[in-house]
């Protein structure tokens, strides 16, 4: 009888350590996302801009002084979703900046529906190596953005490039930098 009893144990015991494991497979599920967003922002893997402070920016133009005027050329792209009935384009489609210095490029949305609709944009930059050095000081991409019927807006994105990219073996040969963005219709909650 206590051979019985220990194989019921031994069962019971399997049976917890196997739950606790699934449990910890679906915490894991859900804190992926946050988790792998985290490490593109703070690496830049993936294309992943940086976002900055103005001090931070007050920094790189210091130390851009220093470099010499490097500059390199950027190219800006605009995409959106297709459940999302606007026109989004760069104001020009390139621009050369002095690294480390500030720059101002802009955006041009319009809604082209006879509804209010909500927009949030997703970014990235090209080449991926290049999204560690790419720092957005203030950005549309930052909120969700909502346009009423017919309405068109220009969307600001004040950006530098750091000076540490002209000291990394992995951008020489980098003469530019794409900045894409895609917005997605935001879902109305309860749908």
């Amino acid at each position: 009888m206590s051979a019985a009893v220990s194989v019921d144990q031994r069962n019971v015991r399997v049976g917890m350590l196997a739950m606790l494991g699934a449990l910890a497979m679906l915490g894991l599920g859900y804190a992926s996302v946050p988790l792998y967003r985290l490490f593109c922002q703070v690496t830049g893997f993936g294309g992943t801009t940086q976002r900055a402070s103005e001090s931070d920016a007050d920094i790189a133009a210091r130390i851009a002084q220093s470099a010499g005027g490097s500059t390199i050329s950027i190219r800006f792209d605009a995409n959106t979703a297709n459940d999302l009935p606007w026109t989004f384009r760069p104001a020009q489609p390139t621009d050369t900046v002095q690294v480390g210095i500030r720059d101002l490029a802009t955006y041009v949305a319009r809604n082209n529906s006879d509804v209010p609709i909500t927009g949030t944009a997703t970014f990235n930059v090209e080449p991926e190596q290049a999204g560690r050095y790419f720092n957005k000081i203030q950005c549309f991409c930052f909120t969700e953005q909502t346009l009423k019927p017919g309405q068109q807006v220009s969307m600001p994105v004040l950006y530098y490039v750091d000076p540490a990219a002209l000291d990394d073996p992995n951008m020489k040969g980098v003469d530019q930098i794409t900045l894409s963005y895609t917005f997605h219709r935001v879902k109305e909650q309860g749908l």
